[in-house]
């Protein structure tokens, strides 16, 4: 369904401050995989999903979407089948607009068409019905702006635009590092059962190795650039994280020194 085949990208080449992003990344997805990506910071993780977005193009390399090369596709083109999520609860949505209206732009992404024809009456209805899904009381509060939500309530409010379109293609990236811990389990449970729902095909970036572990159906870590290791359902199941920290070290000749990652294992 998703390939990257060869990717690299280098920032800034041939100034002082270059920065290689992605080396050679080969990458497969099939439709329902749910990939979670870990590394430490500049390991490309980000860079990995702005690649698949759109809102980067690749040095090197190609991307494939159900047959189709979209290498050269720009970003507007492909929210008509990728969703995205970002870790600022903030990102994603217009803060001093309306729930029914984020909610009206966001189906209208990728698509030829004004809010005006997207914000009716039987749209409104549509967005109570499913906002009530989320048990958070937002049908109730269609015409309130975004801005007077929680972190919490934005981010499901954000995860939900982000899928309302329809995409094939769902991007997590850190979308529940800013939240309390409760909040992200909630958040982490809605994920699950609109995944499974809509039998989505998802890449997660997180920095919590546990996390990783035990969320979708694969577990890819990435280093300097590249992919290290790949990890299946079946080999997850008995991986524990330090197995996965002595995986790197003997994959790399090194430690994982990153204290982000490192503290979220104690």
């Amino acid at each position: 369904m998703l390939s990257l085949n060869n990717v690299s990208k280098v920032y800034y080449p041939g100034e002082p401050n270059q920065q290689t992003a992605l080396v050679g990344v080969n990458l497969s997805l099939e439709k329902g995989d749910f990939l979670t990506i870990i590394g430490s910071n500049g390991a490309g993780k980000s860079t990995l999903l702005n690649i698949i977005a759109g809102d980067i193009e690749p040095d090197t390399g190609s991307i494939g979407f159900s047959g189709a090369e979209i290498t050269k596709l720009p970003a507007h083109r492909r929210a008509a089948f990728v969703g995205r999520v970002f870790q600022d609860p903030m990102a994603g949505t217009a803060a001093e607009m309306s729930i029914a209206e984020n909610l009206a732009l966001a189906r209208a992404r990728g698509q030829k068409r004004g809010l005006n024809r997207a914000l009716n009456k039987n749209s409104r209805q549509e967005f109570s019905r499913i906002l009530k899904t989320l048990g958070l009381g937002l049908e109730k509060r269609l015409d309130e702006s975004v801005g007077q939500l929680s972190g919490g309530q934005r981010q499901a409010l954000t995860l939900l635009m982000a899928v309302l379109g329809s995409p094939k293609i769902l991007l997590l990236d850190e979308y529940i590092a800013a939240l309390d811990p409760q909040t992200a389990q909630e958040i982490i449970k809605l994920t699950r059962e609109i995944v499974k729902d809509l039998d989505l095909t998802v890449l997660m970036v997180t920095h919590d190795l546990n996390q990783a572990l035990k969320t979708g159906t694969r577990t890819i870590m990435m280093d300097r650039g590249e992919i290290i290791l790949d990890i299946d359902s079946a080999q997850r199941k008995k991986l524990t994280v330090p197995d996965l920290l002595e995986r790197f070290a003997r994959v790399r000749g090194r430690e994982l020194s990153d204290d982000r990652i490192l503290l979220q294992t104690r």
